[in-house]
């Protein structure tokens, strides 16, 4: 979607049944996108947000498998996951609040000390949008044991965060 709430133009961009190579940036809420390096399969999107208080080095990327260029439901969804995103990684934040206090996630005293404190060791937050309209947010800084190397990730359902789960080697 352009900034103005217009349709996206350009080649290939919201025609349906148009087998169009995907397009080397896309706009959402004023956030420009550039495609990044992926398998052909895959059509992926990266760019930056621009910051505030709570989202200081935000990013946002949007991901389509097959690789095609984002339909414009998708990119609805995702200017407003963008137009909402402090108030989607407060409520991120506040849900790892509370379940990283669960006993399977296997945190250390110290660990579980830190999310008493007013700000939680959680950075750098990441919105992910797939072409289904699912969506997280990865927190890719972080001083849990759990996030190492890769961060944590907040999957949500809509506007409500349901899951929570540390990114390792193996996923």
């Amino acid at each position: 979607m352009s900034d103005s709430g217009a349709p996206p133009s350009g080649p290939g961009l919201g025609e349906p049944g148009v087998d169009a190579e995907p397009p080397a940036t896309v706009s959402i809420a004023g956030v420009e996108l550039t495609r990044v390096e992926s398998p052909p399969s895959l059509a992926c999107w990266s760019g930056c947000l621009p910051e505030s208080a709570s989202t200081a080095g935000a990013g946002m990327s949007l991901l389509i498998e097959p690789a095609a260029p984002p339909d414009e439901a998708v990119l609805r969804f995702a200017h407003d996951v963008v137009s909402r995103f402090d108030v989607f990684v407060g409520r991120a934040l506040e849900y790892c609040r509370t379940r990283l206090r669960e006993a399977c996630f296997e945190l250390t005293t110290g660990e579980l000390d830190l999310l008493n404190l007013p700000e939680l060791p959680l950075a750098a937050p990441e919105a992910i949008v797939w072409a289904d309209r699912t969506w997280a947010i990865r927190f890719a800084e972080s001083g849990l044991r759990m996030a190492d190397p890769y961060g944590i990730l907040v999957t949500f359902n809509g506007t409500l965060p349901v899951d929570v789960e540390g990114l390792d080697d193996e996923q």
